[in-house]
């Protein structure tokens, strides 16, 4: 029975943690935009414009070497 004058004050402190933790993440703003991170994996990557200006010039350089500009 003598368990229970400890259990009590463990629990009673674990819940103050559990409320001040909330409380705390809503104020830090951890709860806006929840979906966000969710669905990002689904979408690509922006390409970067130096690699797309150097696809370009490959896709010209290889259309200029093709066997039907002969």
């Amino acid at each position: 029975m003598s368990i229970i004058y400890i259990l009590i004050p463990i629990a009673i402190l674990l819940t103050i943690l559990g409320i001040y933790l909330f409380f705390w993440a809503v104020k830090t703003e951890q709860f806006d935009d929840l979906e966000k991170q969710g669905m990002s994996i689904l979408f690509d990557d922006k390409p970067q414009d130096k690699t797309l200006k150097d696809n370009q010039k490959e896709v010209l350089k290889n259309s200029d070497q093709s066997p039907d500009n002969q």
